[in-house]
């Protein structure tokens, strides 16, 4: 469900982007989604310093630009997953050159 229409999306690409997964929990739930189904408990103990209240702002924001799905099962108690869109899916690459930089950035410190 993207709300955004491109009027109110930056006229730059890379400041569009930025909007998008500009902060660093954003990155953290993607790099995440990008290996498997989450559930919201399982995301939480995975990504060390997120509170709850941030993961769900997070969550719902990236639900809100069609960069990630979410799934409710009626189930008690409910179960609710979360996986990468399309679209989310197709920051893969700019994920993986975000963690190849951070290697080599790092073996130079």
């Amino acid at each position: 469900m993207i709300v955004l229409t491109k009027e109110e999306l930056p006229e730059c690409p890379v400041a569009t982007t930025i909007q998008l997964i500009g902060n660093k929990w954003k990155l953290l739930i993607i790099k995440n989604l990008l290996h498997k189904t989450f559930r919201f408990n399982e995301l939480r103990r995975d990504i060390p310093g997120i509170s709850q209240k941030v993961l769900t702002e997070n969550l719902k924001s990236l639900e809100k630009d069609g960069l990630i799905n979410r799934k409710v099962y009626p189930e008690v108690p409910l179960r609710v997953e979360y996986n990468l869109s399309e679209v989310g899916n197709s920051l893969r690459g700019i994920i993986k050159h975000m963690e190849l930089w951070g290697i080599e950035y790092k073996n130079r410190i």
